[in-house]
């Protein structure tokens, strides 16, 4: 939860494009979109849902009640991602898109170890005008994984 105020911190101090000496990188650059995932993934391990919940922005996930979001991760004892290399964001209608390529290996509850391979799409909103830190701030846009071999 913390992270997510630094973050939000972060929007509202470089909304000028002036950088804060206290925010760890550029909210509109890869390693912040980046980070978004890590936080996520860190915040499953520790069990706090509403922290990665809210990496979906303000709303969570599509289509997924609270309850949903936590009940897919119930058995998920622990996790690690790995971020593959970072392309270059695409604009459209006002908006910065960025795919996050990733490989999440699981381990569940029941000790059966599980592999995930695909990326995910994360969006944040153009430097604009009117817009609010929550529209400025990376968050997961859509998410496609499917599960891989394992070691």
């Amino acid at each position: 939860m913390i992270e997510e105020e630094i973050a939000r911190g972060c929007a509202m101090l470089t909304r000028g494009g002036a950088s804060a000496s206290d925010c760890p990188y550029e909210r509109g650059s890869g390693q912040a979109a980046a980070e978004v995932i890590k936080r996520y993934y860190s915040a499953l391990d520790a069990r706090d849902y509403d922290t990665a919940w809210l990496q979906w922005g303000d709303d969570g996930p599509p289509r997924q009640t609270p309850g949903q979001f936590r009940a897919g991760f119930a058995q998920t004892q622990s996790t690690h991602v790995t971020i593959d290399a970072l392309g270059d964001g695409d604009g459209a209608a006002g908006s910065v898109y960025l795919t996050i390529p990733v490989t999440v290996d699981a381990l569940l509850d029941s000790g059966k170890r599980q592999r995930f391979r695909g990326h995910y799409i994360l969006r944040r909103v153009n430097d604009v005008d009117g817009a609010s830190p929550s529209q400025l701030r990376w968050h997961i846009e859509s998410a496609e994984l499917t599960l891989a071999p394992t070691r």
